[in-house]
């Protein structure tokens, strides 16, 4: 089994930057790629960004493009979500996954191991 615990949320206004971090711990070893989702108040969880063992590949939502960036330290087995330019829209529950293989994945029922959740609130 694998542990993830995220930490970071907070509440912030928009325009400034948050840094999420979502450490693993247990079985570290099936924690290959990993990702960040999150659920918005009344809607769906959706796909924010993932990124393989490596780091070598990444990839993220649209809606985030440009303005967050994830990345991963396997020596602390700690993946970030380093979010800038927030946007009240940004508001959720964020939510950090992951499962034993290395190919990115962007649907949720992927991923086996997940955190439990952290809140990011942008006021306007």
């Amino acid at each position: 089994q694998v542990q993830l615990v995220e930490s970071g949320g907070g509440l912030v206004q928009a325009g400034d930057s948050l840094r999420l971090s979502c450490a693993a711990s247990g079985r570290t070893d099936s924690a290959y790629v990993m990702a960040w989702f999150r659920q918005p108040p009344g809607k769906e969880q959706e796909f924010v960004a993932g990124i393989t063992r490596s780091g070598a590949a990444t990839a993220y939502a649209d809606s985030v493009k440009g303005r967050f960036t994830i990345s991963r330290d396997n020596a602390k087995n700690t993946v970030y979500l380093q979010m800038n330019s927030l946007k009240p829209e940004d508001t959720a529950i964020y939510y950090c996954a992951t499962e034993r293989t290395d190919v990115l994945k962007r649907v949720a029922r992927d991923f086996n191991y997940w955190g439990q959740g952290t809140q990011v609130t942008v006021s306007s």
